[in-house]
């Protein structure tokens, strides 16, 4: 096809009856002549928009699947080859389809393989490789096959070719495997025997010695990385990830002995890569962080491999404890200086030796932020303390001492320290009352922490330092003064300013409802505020989730509730990013009991979805007839979304408010493989926590278990 006929038709196509990520079609005639013309830096920023409106962050539209056959046009005539199939076989390979009936857009792809199928004998290596890729993403074996394997024959180029076999192995495995099997040879191309080697994986073919060898021959590997597949962009961590994923044991210890023998390895660049695949291991195998502890400790072999490992050996936390004696050293060195090693190692040990790591953060306090923000911050489990420690106490007195110093996030991190002690950190009072003009929001949740347990003299100081602040409209200082004392009036007068003016409705509404009927003041500027709301986005949702939630504890009112949430379940339907909305709406529903029957047809429609059924289910465990339910499908459900890693924190709320008697023996033992099985059930949030969420899971699943069986079934 020649250039000048590939947009052939463009203006006549209804394109305002399409949407892409950004609305309305209509702008894409004029980015695909852009794309076409002879302006590269306006087709460039063409082609960096189509991929950002038609393919936006691997979604796509029905706008999507109507570009395409002007893409293929301008791919098959020579223009921008190379680059028109990346964005194409992007089109091809999405299942995340918004707004388009599924598979269309892929349909659309392979209906021009005619077209795009003699781009394999390009004279471009990278058009042929690009190509491979592309059309065995479309899924048309019957089309794309022969013609694979006719360029597997005649390709002589490594990259290409390791594309065409990854191609076969995609639409055929089977296949793949058999051509893969010669292509092991240590006479073929690196690239070619990794692909031969993801080929024998994408099969499931039984790991071999030889495999295994291969594989190791082929170390350091990234240079080998897909191109296309981010997830086989690091291939030793891909390899493993895959072994894993067969939840085998021999497969397992395969992927073990894989990561054993690179991080032995005397190459730097081999020990970083396996360093990488032992991070991924321990994020998906229970098993892989104690099986690999000593090899971990062995790799340790001068400062930069130490920081390098330092990340995953504090997500490890306490299980990395054997490998304390590396990070140790490093963490104590400088204590006077800014040292960002030192900081890093401090940061890690903070979480897997607490103990030992208090003395050195009372010696680098101020200097060790990374440290600091290890103790009171994402990478914490939520049930982290520190121990309280005499030196570390009297360092954070020292910091607070000078509050107008304090900046960023080190107020919040000090006085969070302060609240885990409790009690213990009585002698910090002083300077947590000096630090309170200062950093009001931060400090006075720490007074009411730690003065709840001192004695009266301590306490009434306390009491006067919020009450003063709370007079002053400081509604941080009000709701400490409540949760200490139990005096309502001063967090009445903060919250009544915060729900009138541009504060934060939301918040405001959450510490209403902690108010109960003492709240009643508060009605009318909380109906007021829902008045002002009515929009779709997430923030409009949830803050009308926690005001109905406020006027059901404040009013006791079950109808007004339930109209406000009914219309958050309503204008969440109308968005693809408002599921955790709907979570949040669920379990808003459940506390209103069978007040929040009116709402189960909301909650059944919510139960299509994985990330919204364990909140649906544990709403509908609460609003409906027991009778009326069927809880042995709806515990099945849960574990559904569980066993994909949905919300399987909600998933546990979800088992309880079931019941035993929902949970069949096939229940149960489903139940014990994600407890106590080697796979990890969390794989997904914030990686920090992934790890500590995951044992949390379990140890609250392990306990379900015991609840429901009193002993629990044999285990995978």
């Amino acid at each position: 096809m020649e250039l000048a006929h590939s947009l052939d038709g463009l203006d006549a196509h209804p394109w305002a009856s399409f949407s892409h990520a950004y609305g309305s079609a209509e702008d894409l005639p004029g980015l695909l002549r852009a794309l076409a013309g002879t302006d590269a830096e306006a087709a460039e920023e063409a082609l960096s928009e189509l991929h950002g409106s038609v393919l936006h962050q691997g979604t796509v539209y029905s706008a999507s699947a109507e570009v395409v056959p002007f893409l293929v046009g301008m791919a098959a005539s020579g223009h921008r080859t190379a680059d028109l199939l990346m964005l194409l076989g992007g089109l091809a390979e999405s299942e995340d389809e918004y707004g388009v009936a599924p598979g269309s857009v892929r349909g659309a792809v392979a209906d021009r393989l005619t077209l795009l199928l003699p781009l394999l004998a390009a004279p471009e290596p990278d058009v042929r490789r690009t190509a491979a890729w592309a059309v065995s993403r479309t899924g048309a074996a019957a089309l794309v096959l022969p013609a694979l394997r006719a360029r597997w024959e005649g390709e002589s180029m490594s990259a290409p070719r390791a594309e065409v076999l990854a191609g076969i192995s995609r639409l055929d495995p089977r296949a793949g495997v058999v051509v893969a099997t010669a292509a092991l040879a240590p006479s073929q191309a690196a690239e070619v025997r990794m692909a031969a080697v993801f080929a024998h994986l994408d099969a499931d073919a039984p790991w071999t010695e030889t495999l295994h060898t291969a594989m190791l021959s082929l170390l350091p590997a990234d240079p080998l990385g897909s191109a296309f597949d981010h997830e086989r962009g690091e291939p030793l961590a891909a390899v493993v990830a895959a072994l894993l994923d067969r939840g085998r044991r021999p497969d397992r210890e395969a992927a073990f002995a894989l990561v054993d023998a690179a991080l032995h390895d005397e190459r730097a660049a081999v020990r970083a890569e396996a360093l990488w695949a032992a991070d991924r291991a321990c994020m998906l195998s229970r098993s892989a962080a104690p099986r690999l502890m000593e090899s971990l400790r062995a790799a340790a072999v001068d400062e930069s491999a130490v920081i390098a490992m330092s990340s995953l050996l504090g997500r490890l936390g306490r299980v990395a404890a054997p490998a304390s004696d590396v990070l140790a050293p490093l963490a104590g060195r400088n204590p006077d200086e800014d040292d960002d090693h030192a900081d890093r190692a401090l940061a890690a040990l903070v979480l897997v030796a607490p103990e030992q790591a208090a003395p050195l953060l009372a010696a680098g306090l101020g200097r060790r932020p990374r440290a600091l923000a290890a103790v009171a911050g994402f990478r914490s489990p939520a049930a982290f303390a520190l121990p309280c420690d005499a030196a570390l106490l009297d360092a954070v007195r020292d910091r607070l001492s000078r509050p107008e110093s304090l900046s960023g996030n080190e107020p919040w991190q000090l006085t969070h320290l302060l609240s885990a002690w409790g009690a213990d950190a009585a002698a910090a009072l002083p300077e947590l009352r000096a630090a309170l003009p200062h950093h009001p929001d931060r400090v006075a949740p720490a007074i009411a922490s730690v003065a709840a347990g001192c004695g009266q003299d301590e306490r009434a100081r306390a009491v006067g330092s919020l009450r003063a602040a709370a007079e002053r409209g400081v509604l941080a200082a009000a709701r400490a003064l409540y949760d200490l004392e139990g005096e309502a009036a001063p967090l009445v007068r903060c919250l009544e300013r915060e729900l009138a003016g541009a504060g934060d409705v939301r918040d405001a509404a959450v510490t209403a409802g902690v108010l109960g009927p003492r709240g009643a003041a508060l009605v009318p500027a909380l109906r007021e505020a829902l008045r002002r709301t009515g929009d779709a986005t997430t923030p409009a949702l949830d803050r009308d989730t926690a005001v109905a939630e406020a006027l059901w504890r404040i009013t006791g009112n079950a109808e007004e509730a339930v109209a406000v949430l009914d219309s958050v379940f309503a204008r969440a339907e109308r968005s693809a990013w408002s599921r955790w909305s709907v979570v949040r709406a669920a379990r808003a529903t459940a506390l209103l009991g069978p007040a929040g029957r009116p709402l189960r047809p909301r909650l059944e429609a919510a139960l299509a979805s994985p990330t919204q059924a364990p909140a649906a289910v544990t709403a509908l465990a609460a609003v409906a007839e027991p009778a009326s339910s069927d809880r042995v499908a709806l515990a099945a459900t849960v574990l559904r979304a569980a066993e994909s890693d949905a919300d399987p924190e909600g998933a546990c709320e979800a088992w309880e408010a079931l019941g035993a008697e929902a949970m069949t023996e096939d229940h149960l033992r489903r139940l014990v493989a994600l407890a106590d099985g080697d796979a990890r059930v969390v794989r997904s949030g914030v990686e920090d926590r992934i790890i500590h969420q995951d044992e949390a899971f379990r140890e609250r699943a392990g306990a379900l278990l015991r609840a429901f069986s009193g002993s629990a079934p044999t285990g995978p």
